[in-house]
This record gives C-alpha cells, structure tokens and sequence, in this order.
C-alpha cells in the first residue's frame, strides 16, 4: 500500500477448480464468476482452459480494493491486468505483489449498483 492513498477493501476472489452452476459468464476473459451466498464479499472464478487471464489470477486468490486514484495506485507496480472498464464506470487494474494479485478499483459507484451491474452483464466484460 502507498502512503496518501486510501485502500478499502472491496471483495476476495477466489479460483474454483470445479465449474460454476450459476456463474455469469465472460466469454471474451473466458471466467464464470459466481457470488458466496455468506453476508462477506467473496467471488469464485472458474476459468475456461483458454482464458487469456494472467496465471496469477488463474490459480491464486486476489483481494480487492477501492482507491481514490488507481494511476497513482499502479504507478511502479508490475500491472498484470489493465486498467480497463469491465463494468461501465467501473476502472481496475490487477498487480503482481510478490506473487499475490491484488486487483484495484476506482469507481464512483456504490456497492449495490457495482453489484447489480455485474448481475445484469452491464459491461464491456459481458459484450
């Protein structure tokens, strides 16, 4: 984390070995995400064979967090994924920290309608 900039936290991902019932799926990332049905913010990714998607983010949990300024966020950072817009107003960026993805968000939007996005596959992710 850098000094003078804030990091909330905003989800875990997690891989999933086995195929998602219920996953959106992304077929231009080749992912099925799908949400924990617990009260805390954790997402399973299952990944098609051929994702495009960094090995990192293919087989290793993430966290996420919200920054107030994802370019100050990545500056210097092995950036392994973006910055993009897989949600509309949605930017992220993943890094590498030491073998770790760690995927930051910058968003003007709150959880609900991040979520709600998600859900109705309003995005450049779903197109």
């Amino acid at each position: 984390m850098k000094p003078g900039l804030n990091y909330t936290f905003h989800h875990f991902g997690i891989p999933s070995a086995v195929p998602l019932p219920h996953g959106i799926h992304s077929e231009k990332v080749g992912m099925y995400t799908e949400d924990n049905p617990g009260r805390f913010r954790v997402q399973w990714h299952y990944f098609n064979d051929d994702s495009p998607l960094h090995e990192l983010l293919r087989t290793v949990p993430h966290v996420a967090f919200k920054v107030d300024d994802l370019a100050a966020a990545i500056e210097g950072e092995e950036v392994i994924l973006g910055p993009y817009e897989p949600i509309d107003d949605y930017r992220v960026a993943v890094i590498n920290d030491a073998g770790v993805p760690i995927e930051l968000i910058q968003t003007d939007h709150d959880d609900e309608t991040l979520w709600a996005r998600a859900k109705s596959r309003q995005g450049s992710i779903y197109r």
